[in-house]
């Protein structure tokens, strides 16, 4: 599926030549389900960097996402901006580029506004123009592209159609596995101790109710995913068989886009749980490994810093 975009054109930036699309000020804005992540650059460099609440429209109301957005920009500056590149989760349209768009363009008046989805700033910030990107964060998505222009995509569908390995989706299978525990009549283990806790219930049973409830939803539960690692590192089987099934997901959605894309790689890993969960990081490369995939790499920088890549491509 093809990224969508929102842009306004602008007049080439004083005091430099209109070749040189990293003069002035770029706002890179990296848009999650947990938070937004904004860099301010003037002329390529990095002089504020901030993080606020999300403002990606799936996971927060319309207003809250401008409140963020808001805040975000009280402490990174608006004013006088040349571009704002935006990378968010949802973005499958041009009305979801325009919707978020639209959100921005208030704090850059006179800017241009880019926005694609944020598998693109991972690609990028990962030191490829090609490739493949891979997301394990709140959600989960692969996205790339080949060397004709070609672009494919896997996932990304949302944590009621798919998100595997996402922090939701080993959030929702602690529950799962806290219930099985109780069905079979077993006492609870390390990993339904430590999700009765964070959720504040005594009993197995009472997440049910939780978990439907309007008070719950996709963010805290891809926050439970911390302790599905915590019980991994602690010896918990079925925690490291979820971190192993994480990996072997998402690396089924690389090698989807690989092949529809007819290309080898880079494969790059990113996103909170990609860039800092070893045992997810070593099942995603062994299973990208038997399949025949050796370049594979994980993120060593925060994805907006990938913006300055695409702004330079962009011109």
């Amino acid at each position: 599926m093809t990224n969508a975009e929102n842009s306004s054109t602008t007049a080439p930036l004083p005091g430099g030549p209109a070749s040189s699309p990293l003069r002035g000020v770029i706002i890179g804005l990296d848009i999650g389900g947990t938070k937004t992540h904004g860099v301010r650059f003037e002329d390529g460099v990095p002089v504020a960097d901030e993080s606020a609440g999300s403002s990606n429209v799936q996971n927060v109301s319309r207003d809250e996402a401008a409140a963020n957005l808001a805040d975000l920009f009280a402490r990174i500056g608006g004013g006088q901006v040349s571009q704002a590149y935006a990378g968010s989760g949802g973005i499958d349209t041009a009305d979801d580029a325009a919707a978020l768009a639209s959100l921005i363009q208030p704090h850059v008046p006179g800017a241009r506004v880019t926005v694609v989805h944020d598998s693109r700033l991972l690609l990028a910030a990962g030191h490829a123009s090609t490739g493949v990107a891979v997301i394990a964060g709140t959600g989960s998505a692969a996205w790339g592209r080949n060397a004709d222009g070609g672009e494919a995509r896997a996932g990304g569908w949302g944590y009621l159609l798919g998100d595997e390995g996402s922090g939701y989706w080993l959030g929702r299978e602690a529950v799962r596995h806290s219930l099985r525990q109780m069905n079979r009549g077993l006492p609870a283990d390390e990993l339904t101790i430590a999700l009765l806790r964070s959720c504040g219930v005594d009993d197995p049973n009472r997440l049910i109710a939780l978990f439907h409830s309007p008070g719950t939803g996709r963010r805290f539960w891809a926050q439970q995913a911390r302790l599905v690692v915590e019980a991994a590192a602690a010896g918990h089987p079925e925690s490291q068989a979820l971190l192993d099934q994480a990996g072997e997901d998402l690396a089924a959605l690389a090698l989807q886009v690989l092949g529809q894309l007819h290309i080898k790689g880079p494969v790059i890993l990113g996103g909170g749980l990609g860039m800092h969960v070893a045992p997810l990081q070593e099942s995603f490369r062994r299973n990208l490994m038997d399949a025949g995939v050796a370049d594979i790499r994980v993120l060593d920088q925060e994805p907006v810093f990938g913006v300055l890549q695409l702004v330079a491509e962009q011109a």
